[in-house]
């Protein structure tokens, strides 16, 4: 069944039409991903969908009853109302009628008279099953679930107007839930969770009895949570029938077949055209001129104008033009922690945290938010010092950092006039290169105060792209890029010969880029030698077999056997040779343990081991190079 009905919408703002003639269904039960580049109008239709705004023509048909959900803005409550109060207002029907309950059972207990009596059973009656029916008994159990699954439980005895934005966020996207709405309308959801709550999300999406329309940039989140995508392009909407992986797949499918059309009938309009010149030069040479011929060509020509033209398909939209320029190199050990720990107003973030970042490494942070991933960052960049233990930056290190809160001391400066504050061209030079970064004619002299979260992204990249530097540290770099810019920013990633440190929520990004994870849980630092998805099955693997048990500090007791290879006094190249085979054989044999160990402790051990095998690899490859 149809639950809502888009027919040949159109908007404009300020004079630009957004779109026009859009025009889609929504069925009961549809898992809907709408993309489409950033600026293309997607927001706008939730809008309108959501009836906070009209369209300029065409009309909207909603199912008779049926409630939409969508957070277009934080609502404004009384100063007093709690996030806890902000969540209960999703049952205010449920409320009013246990309100009418209570006041029942108040005059029955009161009242004597069997009339009155059996008139209020004939009202209680049906309020009870209604109150039943509509889970009046599992209203703190369902916010107990929301609340847990979005981690939003220490913000439901705070005032809702003192919470931050992004916490106020949350705490609606919870009471939208909540309400459960027959179309529920996500617009970037994951924005403001980490990466627990949002496979929280995803779960719960996927038990969601009504329909759902989902904007993100967020690749994972989309394919676990869709089962169609609705693609806004040019003004267009192009449906499939497919999560977004394959939608990605299906669509270059697709263009490479319309440009194919497109030739092929490019082909047959030259030729008309060419016989159409040949018919007219013909019948102009005949003597007399030739009517018959003239006929034919202003036949053709008509013909040629009722084809239905083809639009040339964009297959290469354009994308920033990311490149990193090569900086020196730093040296072997470019950030280390020994023994780290940081606390605030008493309370420990993280204790006895150690952390090793190597030349050329790609390392990733990850833990939920408020466990001290930004902190750790500080402490890098020098922001903030350790409470204990010992932080140091390696020798010849030129950091760059991009900040998911980008800001400059003057919103008020020109965009072309903050990049050159970082980078030294001129005027002529700068309007080039922000120009690969998308940013045309008239924009470079926007005020930096004026522009959107992906913009200053944006302008925060162009900046490093041209500075020396040779360690990037990254603190969400895809938050407010959109899918392109994300794919872009990936491939300049993977070929910068520097060291990259980031902390990220985007698990696509995590899996794609990064080989060491190092992950926050319950105030320690936890290592693992492999991408995102890797680490979090041995983390979860780690709490299956430690966290049940609280009784004491719980540690394995087997040992890792460590073999500890002798100095030989002689030194030849046989000698060398022969070690060398040796411990190539050991570093295999690690190499295997690791992938059948599930134990985090003896995980941790055979990698030091694995570590020390390599040192005295390259140890022995120096020593054999100065024999030969």
């Amino acid at each position: 069944m149809i639950i809502c009905s888009v027919q040949q919408i159109s908007k404009m703002f300020g004079g630009n039409l957004v779109f026009e003639g859009l025009s889609f269904e929504v069925h009961d039960g549809d898992r809907i991903g709408f993309v489409g580049r950033n600026g293309t109008g997607k927001t706008t239709v939730f809008k309108l969908i959501a009836g906070v705004e009209q369209p300029d023509t065409g009309e909207i048909h909603i199912k008779k009853g049926a409630r939409i959900g969508y957070l277009s803005q934080i609502p404004q409550y009384g100063a007093q109302i709690t996030g806890y109060e902000v969540l209960k207002s999703a049952f205010q029907d449920l409320l009013e009628t246990e309100a009418r309950l209570k006041e029942l059972e108040s005059k029955m207990g009161t009242d004597d008279n069997p009339e009155n009596l059996q008139r209020l059973l004939e009202e209680y009656g049906p309020l009870q099953d209604k109150f039943t029916l509509g889970g009046g008994y599992e209203i703190e159990p369902e916010m107990a679930k929301v609340a847990n699954g979005l981690e939003i439980t220490d913000l439901l005895d705070k005032s809702f107007n003192a919470l931050s934005g992004g916490e106020q966020t949350k705490v609606c996207l919870g009471l939208i839930l909540l309400q459960k709405p027959d179309l529920l309308l996500l617009d970037e959801p994951t924005n403001h969770l980490d990466i627990g709550a949002v496979e929280w999300l995803e779960g719960f999406l996927k038990e969601y009895s009504g329909s759902v329309m989902v904007i993100s940039h967020d690749r994972y989140f989309l394919d676990e949570t869709i089962n169609k995508v609705i693609d806004l392009e040019d003004g267009e909407v192009c449906l499939y029938h497919t999560n977004y992986s394959q939608f990605v797949k299906e669509k270059e499918e697709k263009l490479l077949l319309e440009f194919q059309q497109y030739q092929e009938q490019q082909k047959k309009i030259k030729k008309m055209r060419e016989a159409i010149k040949r018919l007219k030069e013909w019948a102009n040479q005949a003597n007399p001129p030739n009517a018959a011929l003239h006929k034919r060509a202003r036949n053709m020509e008509r013909a040629l104008e009722r084809m239905e033209k083809l639009k040339r398909p964009v297959l290469e939209r354009k994308k920033m033009g990311l490149e990193f320029e090569n900086g020196n190199r730093s040296g072997k050990v470019v950030f280390s922690m020994k023994e780290a720990g940081k606390s605030f107003g008493g309370k420990p973030l993280f204790t006895k945290a150690s952390l090793d970042v190597h030349f050329k490494d790609r390392t990733a942070i990850v833990g939920k938010n408020g466990t001290g991933k930004s902190t750790i960052i500080k402490m890098l960049l020098g922001e903030l010092q350790q409470d204990e233990g010992e932080v140091k930056v390696g020798s010849n290190v030129r950091t760059g950092y991009l900040s998911q809160h980008f800001t400059v001391s003057d919103p008020n400066i020109r965009l072309i006039d903050a990049f050159r504050d970082e980078v030294t061209v001129t005027e002529g030079e700068a309007r080039h290169i922000l120009a690969g970064f998308l940013f045309y004619g008239g924009a470079v002299f926007r005020k930096v105060g004026q522009l959107s979260g992906g913009e200053k992204m944006r302008l925060r990249l162009a900046q490093l792209m041209h500075q020396d530097i040779n360690f990037l540290v990254l603190d969400e770099p895809t938050n407010h890029l959109d899918i392109d810019s994300r794919e872009v920013l990936e491939d300049a990633l993977e070929s910068f010969n520097g060291t990259i440190l980031a902390v990220s929520h985007d698990r696509y990004f995590l899996n794609k880029l990064f080989e060491k994870t190092y992950w926050i849980h319950n105030k320690k630092l936890y290592f693992f030698p492999g991408s995102y998805s890797w680490a979090k099955e041995k983390l979860n693997e780690f709490i299956a077999k430690k966290e049940p048990d609280q009784k004491a500090e719980h540690t394995v007791n087997r040992e890792v056997p460590v073999k500890v290879k002798k100095e030989k006094p002689a030194v030849s190249l046989e000698s060398l040779e022969e070690e060398l085979l040796v411990i190539e054989a050991e570093i295999s044999s690690i190499e295997e343990q690791l992938l059948n160990e599930t134990d985090l402790e003896i995980l941790q051990k055979f990698y030091a081991e694995k570590e020390q095998k390599e040192k005295e690899r390259e140890e022995k490859y120096s020593a054999l190079e100065q024999l030969l």
